[in-house]
């Protein structure tokens, strides 16, 4: 059986430890969610976990979802031992603690290409392109990870409930907006012209949680999760409009869903099935 194969195992949740080469001596859990029926022409979703590093729960919400969507699910946990902080997953360890960049190979927001690199290597699909989706801290690492180029291999892509944006604004510095990446106007145009569905629940307005980001920069974004995506949407098409281009990004409310990333999943799940069948 080649690595990766063990994701394939059998229907259900399956589970392998696996190390990015260019970190080395840091594991990544992948967590599968197989439906019952699987082949090289099954989509492959990538699904990103919250701040509490469950990728084991979030693989769970899925597992009820894979059979009727037909995608087969991968879930990267990133555990915090290995990648502490808010710096290495919803940074992306772009960043060293002292604030220099790191090289553009040690980021984290590679893990998602890489592991589709190899199940194409060890012939587990045939497609040339996948799905992503995150919710909450889940949610900030695929868009700043799609925000800084790294969007070639992905087919869709859904942020849920992020709790900060990189805003499209090179005027605000990264990690809040574009500053400071090198992007200039025509960067900032492929980027606005990339369908990004950006998910809301409608009652995430709780501010007063443990992990809710506090910090001027994030209030600068609204006072709750739901009012921060809906500007993160509004900035987009702000800028779109400057740049004088249709802007590609779509905002989806969830109907009294709150900070919920198993009810958020079930939304999604119809929507990168129907996206990822389309390819």
């Amino acid at each position: 059986m080649t690595e990766l194969a063990a994701l394939f195992a059998r229907p259900g949740a399956n589970d392998l430890d696996w190390e990015d080469p260019h970190l080395p001596g840091r594991r990544i859990v992948l967590r599968s969610a197989r439906p019952a029926h699987v082949s090289p022409q099954t989509p492959v979703l990538f699904v990103h976990h919250g701040v509490n590093r469950n990728g084991g729960d979030y693989r769970d919400y899925w597992l009820p979802l894979v059979d009727e969507a037909d995608l087969m699910v991968i879930a990267p946990e990133f555990p915090a031992a290995d990648f502490p902080g808010s710096a290495w997953y919803n940074f992306g360890n772009r960043s060293s603690e002292s604030g220099a960049p790191n090289p553009r190979d040690s980021w984290t927001y590679n893990t998602d290409q890489r592991v589709f690199d190899a199940l194409r290597a060890q012939g587990l699909t045939e497609h040339g392109r996948y799905g992503v989706w995150g919710h909450s801290a889940g949610g900030q690492f695929v868009h700043r990870m799609l925000s800084l180029g790294l969007r070639a291999g992905v087919a869709a892509a859904v942020t849920a409930n992020a709790g900060t944006y990189a805003m499209p604004d090179p005027e605000v510095d990264f990690p809040y907006g574009l500053g400071g990446t090198g992007m200039d106007e025509n960067g900032l145009a492929s980027l606005l012209s990339f369908r990004l569905t950006v998910m809301a629940g409608t009652a995430d307005t709780d501010s007063g949680g443990e992990h809710f980001p506090r910090e001027p920069e994030a209030m600068r974004q609204g006072t709750n999760r739901y009012e921060r995506a809906h500007a993160y949407i509004a900035t987009a098409r702000r800028q779109a409009r400057r740049l004088g281009l249709h802007c590609a990004w779509t905002i989806v409310d969830v109907p009294g869903v709150a900070h919920d990333g198993e009810l958020m999943s079930a939304a999604a799940a119809p929507i990168l099935s129907a996206a990822l069948h389309a390819i």
